[in-house]
């Protein structure tokens, strides 16, 4: 082996480890692909690089489907609609009851608006912190993008908190104005309360009630979301309309709906829930024993 060919082996060798070292340019998705990207993560040693992966099987739920959330519904509907069609709109936050239909409103304003150019990008909460790369990388395109954050709530001194914060509101560089953020949480302050954080507060001498700054910065990030939209457990007869739903969906007739709410009833008392989540889980386990 010549001197010439050692020295080759060893550049190539070098330039492989500079690669493994220096972040790579996060990589456009193919646009065309999907209306709904998940963002993830590429790790080649302790480079980190992100990209967006397209969803191949997005959920076909419509605004239709949701029952028992009509303020929530119109709420995050007119905010959308507004979004796409270049007027302002708020980030929203939904918070509440769990399987109470937040989540789905989210997926479902995506195939509502898909044909007008709405794109959904789910984000984990590890990885908030790559929203900056995120936005720039689809500022500039004639979609709308709604980052999409689900069950969100955060532990004392995650580093995701901080860049949402920034994200929404705190930040140098303005927001996109093709980029919204709707997040869903069980948490409204998305941070842990506990009983010393009364003690923070403080009365002024005409007896206001002033909150401490360890308050201030349990609130601050809620805060930042234009809207909040809350959603609360459903009443006994709401639960048994959404199975019915259901039910009506998965192709069974009104006889049919009525002899089964009995086992409805008796389904979401073993889960201690009344939810439209329970319901569609209802739903399908009961049509597919009648399809037998």
């Amino acid at each position: 082996m010549t001197q010439l060919d050692q020295f080759l082996i060893r550049a190539e060798a070098m330039l492989a480890r500079l690669e493994s070292i220096l972040p790579n340019a996060n990589a456009a998705p193919d646009w065309q692909a999907a209306t709904a990207f998940r963002w993830r993560r590429r790790h080649h040693g302790s480079n980190q690089n992100g990209y967006l992966q397209a969803v191949g099987h997005m959920s076909d739920i419509a605004l239709s489907d949701l029952h028992n959330i009509e303020p929530q519904k119109n709420q995050i509907n007119q905010n959308t609609q507004q979004f796409v069609a270049g007027k302002p709109a708020n980030n929203v936050l939904l918070t509440g009851a769990r399987g109470t239909g937040k989540s789905s409103l989210i997926k479902a304003c995506l195939n509502q608006y898909a044909a007008q150019g709405l794109r959904l990008i789910e984000v984990d909460k590890d990885d908030l912190a790559d929203l900056p790369d995120i936005v720039d990388l689809v500022a500039g395109r004639p979609e709308r993008f709604i980052i999409f954050c689900d069950d969100l709530s955060f532990e004392e001194g995650e580093g995701g908190y901080k860049a949402l914060k920034v994200a929404l509101d705190g930040s140098i560089a303005a927001q996109s104005d093709n980029v919204l953020i709707y997040a869903t949480s069980n948490r409204r302050h998305l941070l842990p309360e506990k009983v010393s954080d009364n003690t923070s507060y403080r009365t002024s001498e005409d007896g206001d009630l002033h909150p401490g700054e360890t308050v201030e910065e349990k609130i601050s990030l809620s805060e930042r979301f234009g809207l909040w939209v809350s959603f609360y457990p459903f009443k006994q007869d709401d639960y048994l309309d959404i199975v019915g739903h259901w039910l009506t969906h998965f192709g069974c007739d009104a006889e049919q709906i009525t002899a089964a709410q009995g086992d409805a009833l008796r389904w979401a008392l073993q889960r201690g829930s009344r939810s439209g989540r329970v319901a569609w889980q209802f739903a399908k386990d009961h049509a597919g024993r009648m399809a037998k």
